[in-house]
């Protein structure tokens, strides 16, 4: 689904939005403020797939703020100088020299994590999520495992329903496609988000997303922090593959205590399980532990792009692999808004 990956749709909206409300007067930077000294109102704004571009704010510059999701700039509010923060959304207009900006649009960073939260949150409490089984007219019958075994849900599609389909080798919610009830195939990993049935089992689904996820795991053998790419010896075969990390990535990982508690109360399926997990850092994964990891399927099978790395992932491995004592197979997606056995929300 941050995930749970993450890939904001605050963020997808503020580029569509905000890029087509730019003006003639000058080019336009859309980005994220990487450094700000308010003294000499100097700003460095990071613009997606660029380099950073030096921006000088004057006393004439004009500074709004946006609410996340919005793209109206009708309903941007004035702001003063001292409100714009390092990790902000930004689209700056600049003026004929290419540096000083005339306009700039804030998109707190505060306010885009609380809408990613909601967001996440909302994806969770209205969501189903499994593994295509069949499609049986505008139904989608998935199966999904927990704890105590594999259960059948249905996710009912209308012609209302809105379809996005992951890109091979990306870890963005932005980068999906819009698509229809027929790309959907069997194997395919889901998430439906509607109108939940009492028993949790049926979703009357308002969007889909899904794609078509590799999920490895594996010891690590190394750690490269240059290249934020971590070596593992695939669980099974003893196949080596590398995962790489991007700012796209989320990471997570089980803390010793959530290992000593073991598996979770009835009831609660891996996904819910995942959802709680504490964030980690690319620096928390060490040689020797154990990770799971969840990427798009893409052109190289030994090199995976994390959509959700999940280290120290022992008790994780166990609950995948033998659920209700028997065997089985580790199934895990994408993510964005959440996790589950299958990890797909934007």
């Amino acid at each position: 689904m941050r995930t749970a990956l993450i890939t904001a749709l605050a963020v997808i909206l503020l580029t569509r939005g905000l890029a087509m409300a730019q003006t003639t007067t000058g080019r336009s930077v859309l980005g994220t403020v990487t450094s700000f000294n308010p003294a000499s109102k100097a700003i460095e704004i990071k613009s997606d797939n660029a380099a950073p571009v030096p921006i000088k704010l004057s006393d004439s510059t004009i500074i709004q703020r946006i609410a996340p999701g919005d793209t109206n700039l009708r309903n941007a509010v004035a702001i003063n100088l001292s409100e714009v923060a390092v990790g902000d959304r930004v689209l700056v207009t600049l003026g004929s020299n290419g540096s000083d900006a005339l306009r700039i649009v804030v998109m707190s960073a505060n306010d885009i994590a609380k809408r990613d939260d909601a967001e996440r949150q909302d994806w969770i409490k209205r969501g189903i999520t499994g593994i295509v089984s069949a499609k049986n007219g505008n139904q989608i019958l998935l199966k999904t495992r927990t704890p105590r075994g594999d259960v059948q849900q249905t996710i009912v599609v209308s012609d209302k329903t809105k379809f996005r389909r992951y890109s091979p080798d990306s870890v963005k919610f932005a980068d999906a496609k819009l698509s229809k009830l027929d790309d959907v195939s069997v194997g395919d990993q889901v998430r439906g988000r509607g109108e939940k049935s009492a028993d949790g089992l049926k979703v009357d689904a308002e969007e889909v997303v899904f794609g078509t996820f590799v999920t490895k795991a594996g010891s690590v053998v190394s750690v490269d922090p240059a290249l934020k790419e971590v070596t593992v010896k695939e669980l099974g075969n003893g196949t080596l593959f590398v995962i790489r990390v991007t700012s796209e990535s989320t990471i997570k990982q089980i803390s010793n205590a959530t290992e000593a508690r073991g598996a979770p109360a009835a009831g609660t399926n891996i996904a819910q399980m995942i959802d709680t997990l504490p964030a980690a850092k690319f620096e928390d994964i060490k040689p020797g532990t154990s990770v799971v990891v969840s990427s798009t399927k893409g052109a190289q099978a030994d090199k995976l792009t994390a959509i959700l790395l999940i280290a120290n992932a022992d008790l994780l491995i166990r609950l995948a692999t033998t659920p209700s004592g028997r065997g089985g197979t580790l199934v895990f997606g994408a993510a964005g808004g959440g996790g589950l056995d299958v990890l797909a929300i934007p």
